[in-house]
């Protein structure tokens, strides 16, 4: 049961109005009212024996509102996790930006972003993947394409000789990506850097990036001879993003894949679910038939 969740929790509003209505029909008593107090028994049963006055109208009214409440929590959508969730192709497009900067191409995390960038081509999911490789400079190494797989070999053979020149201006790999994804609806950039150069040019266009649309991650390298990175330099690149070590990338992973897809949409996030609502609907009928009883 820890595992239930509700699709359409909305729907839940109609039961307080139902209690409401449940205290009322309480309160009012049988349809005869306050006449009781006036009218002798036989009297009473007179009328109801001529079908002036029905003995089960209180019975009736809490039936339907019975009803009503099965209905209500139907609709509000009870459901478990589906084993069988169904497998999905992704939309947009996701680029990887690999920080190639001396600290970083001649140093042993170079194999943590390979590594990285590997698993981000697995969690794409059918969403197109491009490659920008930066040092001083940005290059556009490959447009995003729907078979990422030819992607794997650029980066496996990466080296401290891939990219030339020095220096590290991330601001420049963020304008380049803000170009490559222009026109993109659903789109990410992944960062993959040791934080050198995270500057106010690189925030300026991390910024940009985040007016267009587009969702930031990164994924920080360490044991680099850049500068350390600490949680805060990322936070003014980019409030909106999302970062964690090139070595555990799963959040960024979760925010890139097709699962992180079906969350964002309600329509696709119901078919991770088995909705119980159907069998409240069945239930439903079971005090109905209390709405359709001939008086004696």
């Amino acid at each position: 049961m820890s595992d239930l969740t509700l699709l359409r929790p909305w729907w839940l509003a109609v039961l307080p109005l139902l209690i409401v209505l449940a205290l009322w029909t309480w309160r009012r008593g049988s349809e005869a009212g306050d006449w009781r107090q006036i009218l002798p028994a036989p009297m009473l049963g007179a009328m109801r024996t001529l079908g002036h006055l029905r003995a089960d109208t209180g019975r009736a009214g809490f039936a339907c509102l019975a009803a009503a409440g099965l209905l209500a929590l139907g609709l509000a959508g009870p459901a478990v996790p589906r084993t069988d969730v169904p497998v999905l192709a992704g939309s947009g497009a996701i680029l990887i930006a690999i920080d190639m900067s001396p600290s970083v191409a001649t140093s042993p995390a170079l194999a943590d972003a390979q590594a990285a960038a590997a698993q981000i081509l697995r969690a794409a999911n059918g969403r197109a993947v491009g490659l920008i490789l930066y040092a001083g400079e940005a290059f556009d190494v490959a447009a995003p394409t729907a078979d990422p797989a030819t992607l794997e070999t650029q980066i496996a053979v990466l080296g401290p000789d891939t990219v030339p020149g020095k220096g590290s201006r991330p601001a420049a790999a963020l304008a380049l990506a803000r170009q490559m994804l222009s026109g993109v609806d659903d789109a990410d950039l992944v960062l993959i850097s040791d934080g050198g150069g995270f500057d106010a040019d690189a925030a300026a266009e991390a910024n940009r990036l985040a007016g267009d649309g587009a969702r930031l991650s990164l994924l920080t390298l360490s044991g680099t001879a850049g500068p350390a990175l600490r949680p805060d330099r990322f936070q003014k690149l980019s409030a909106a993003g999302v970062t964690a070590p090139a070595r555990a990338p799963e959040p960024v992973l979760s925010r890139i894949s097709a699962a992180a897809s079906l969350s964002r949409d309600g329509v696709l996030r119901a078919l991770r679910f088995h909705d119980l609502g159907p069998l409240f609907a069945l239930l439903a009928m079971v005090p109905l038939p209390a709405l359709f009883r001939r008086p004696a």
